[in-house]
């Protein structure tokens, strides 16, 4: 989705109503205005107590696929036959 919306002299802009409403912005939500790849990225903004590695662990949690064990796997690291 693409929307356009101008600025005001105060910086300020309206995010528009549908897009407040699907990715849950209420007021007084924070957000990021992230720089990627020469664009500016707004983003609900990272919960600031919680690391860059607590994060990525919250965000990954639960999304691997169970194929070994933890001894399958430590047999093969190690080099055990």
């Amino acid at each position: 989705m693409e929307v356009s919306v101008r600025i005001t002299s105060k910086g300020q802009v309206t995010i528009p109503q549908d897009i407040r409403e699907k990715y849950g912005l209420q007021p007084n939500s924070e957000v990021d205005f992230l720089e990627i790849d020469g664009r500016v990225v707004v983003a609900l903004a990272r919960d600031r107590s919680e690391s860059p590695g607590d994060e990525a662990v919250r965000r990954l949690s639960g999304s691997g696929e169970l194929g070994m064990t933890t001894d399958e796997i430590m047999r093969l690291t190690r080099g055990d036959d």
